[in-house]
């Protein structure tokens, strides 16, 4: 008997996991939010309008019922956008069941609450069911996983057999998953990286080259490193797959829309107008927005985060942004790392 899995959202992602789990032989039930899109991926059998050129396999039954979605289901996966996950998961907590492990793919920070998204899982479906609350996170473009081209993510959770349970049901020759104790690292590595990604977009938008971009996500992981550790998040995550992985391929791939946005805003368009060519969410205007508010709560100095919320939010030109980066006041590298590995320390 196949292994049954439920995924909600019919997105790009959504869509190259049940696609993977489908090849795995899993019986996928996947819901969409419009019947249009559900009658066209089971007539077609593609998602032409998400992820184009990927075949999707028999035994992925689309449906706009969300509870049939959870019948059976060993795991479900929220394939959502971060803004729309709280209120997902309270839609959908009826329809949860004993055993079940649940999967989040959002990468982002709560708007409202600032708070991550485990944590908004937990205050709606309550804390106990954190056990059961997985992460997937890491380098991994659905481009290139509904292709079956090699990735490595990570499975993050508090409760070791929920990850391992996880990594087991998604592990394949093409999908290698690695597990992470630390929920906090995963989550903030995965939402952090798409605010540096839109300001590497409008660097290269300005015209500037790889030098300007390499500083800015070295300097970038420095500020997603600062506030991860404020936060009790373990610094060697951000060292790994969903820490300076996940860095790198949305600061220079071409899938990666948080790139595109920033460079459409390097080239003169508004943040609007950038968004509209993108005609995706780009979770990172959103992050960028909270991480500003967190970061200004907690005391962390961020200083692209806060260019780039005045980018997007006040008006700012990008080559005002750059200069005022650029004439920031001296600093050593190396005492700036060693007052986050005292920090650390002194946590443990």
């Amino acid at each position: 008997m196949s292994r049954v899995i439920g995924v909600i959202g019919a997105g790009s992602w959504a869509t190259a996991l049940a696609v993977l789990l489908a090849k795995k032989g899993c019986s996928v039930k996947m819901w969409a939010r419009r019947s249009a899109l559900a009658d066209e991926i089971n007539t077609t059998r593609a998602n032409s309008s998400y992820l184009p050129g990927v075949a999707v396999p028999p035994n992925i039954e689309v449906t706009v019922d969300q509870e049939r979605v959870f019948w059976g289901a060993e795991a479900v996966i929220f394939g959502v956008p971060s803004h729309a996950f709280r209120e997902t998961v309270r839609n959908t907590l009826p329809f949860f069941t004993r055993d079940a492990v649940f999967i989040n793919t959002a990468k982002g920070i709560e708007e409202t609450s600032l708070c991550r998204l485990s944590a908004a899982f937990a205050e709606e479906a309550g804390p106990e069911m954190l056990e059961r609350y997985v992460i997937l996170s890491g380098p991994s473009h659905a481009e290139e996983v509904g292709r079956e081209l090699p990735t490595a993510v990570v499975a993050a959770s508090q409760r070791a057999e929920s990850a391992e349970q996880v990594q087991d049901l998604f592990m394949g020759e093409r999908f290698r998953v690695y597990t992470n104790p630390d929920l906090a690292g995963v989550e903030l590595g995965g939402a952090l990286k798409n605010i540096i990604a839109l300001g590497t977009g409008i660097a290269e938008g300005l015209g500037f080259g790889d030098n300007a971009k390499a500083a800015l996500m070295t300097r970038g992981m420095a500020e997603i490193t600062r506030l991860g550790i404020t936060l009790g998040a373990n610094p060697l995550t951000f060292a790994g797959l969903a820490g300076v992985g996940d860095l790198i391929v949305t600061c220079t791939s071409i899938h990666s829309r948080n790139r595109r946005a920033g460079i459409a805003i390097g080239e003169g368009s508004s943040p609007e107008e950038a968004l509209a060519r993108v005609k995706m969410v780009v979770e990172g205007v959103r992050t960028t927005r909270a991480v500003y508010q967190l970061s200004s709560r907690c005391t962390v100095e961020m200083p692209i985060t806060d260019q780039i919320y005045k980018v997007l939010f006040e008006g700012l030109s990008p080559e005002t942004a750059v200069n005022n980066l650029m004439n920031r006041g001296r600093t050593r590298e190396m005492e700036e790392v060693a007052r986050m590995t005292v920090k650390v320390l002194t946590n443990i």
